[in-house]
């Protein structure tokens, strides 16, 4: 057993719910081992977005379900694993629940992160580049704290099957753009690039995309897009060096 807990892991997109109850079953039992084989050499663990396919957290009550990961993410934070989780635009309403029950922290903006020697920008992605001016209008409607009052008000039973109906169109509309990658027409290859005029980053990190690609944008800066658990079960690890996109 390796007891050197030095690598940090990133993944997104896991979507737990969807498309129903067995199919997300299979693939939380399916994230849950590979937490269990990473958590030797783990020393943080980075999710970017998106690990539900709908995420609301009410004053006194949270979604049904997803016993085994929460229980794995607890037990993961109790032996001393730093958890970094991103707000995506299916689990956007995040609030308190897992820096309290979990000890997680929690990022709802892009960040820059010093690691070693390397430079990480860490993003969900939604939202971020030119384009897709819809879903930027769509986003801020959801994120507005009069309309998130207001869903509030709603009975869970009612608001949950609400959400989840426009979930499924959201992640239908991402999955058409999953056939290939754009190379520099993507927004987020474009974004990237933007960030590079002002400062240097080694690795920009993102989920949201669905499509796992390490491309390299200069000599030393490289863009990531993880992929999802959807189909591709993929994943990135640093070990302080270098940055690897994996398969599970």
């Amino acid at each position: 057993m390796n007891e050197k807990k030095d690598k940090i892991y990133f993944a997104s997109d896991f979507h737990l719910g969807a498309p129903n109850y067995s199919e997300s079953r299979k693939r939380e039992k399916l994230i849950v081992k590979w937490l269990d084989e990473i958590k030797n050499d783990a020393s943080d663990i980075f999710l970017l977005g998106d690990i539900f396919d709908f995420w609301f957290e009410y004053k006194k009550t949270i979604p049904k379900g997803f016993t085994r990961l929460l229980g794995k993410l607890a037990q993961l934070s109790d032996a001393g694993i730093k958890l970094h989780i991103f707000a995506g635009n299916h689990d956007l309403w995040l609030k308190d629940y897992f820096e309290k029950e979990i000890g997680a922290t929690l990022y709802f903006k892009p960040v820059i992160k010093k690691i070693n020697s390397k430079t990480f920008y860490l993003a969900h992605g939604d939202g971020l580049g030119p384009g897709d001016y819809g879903y930027k209008f769509i986003n801020r409607i959801f994120k507005g704290k009069v309309n998130q009052w207001l869903f509030r008000w709603l009975h869970p039973d009612i608001g949950i099957r609400l959400a989840s109906f426009f979930s499924i169109k959201s992640r239908a509309k991402t999955n058409k753009l999953t056939d290939s990658f754009l190379e520099e027409k993507e927004w987020l290859v474009i974004h990237s690039r933007e960030i590079l005029k002002k400062q240097k980053i080694d690795f920009f990190l993102y989920g949201h995309r669905h499509y796992p690609k390490k491309y390299q944008l200069n000599d030393t800066s490289y863009y990531i897009n993880l992929g999802d658990w959807l189909s591709n079960f993929s994943y990135a690890v640093f070990d302080g060096k270098e940055l690897e996109l994996k398969y599970f």
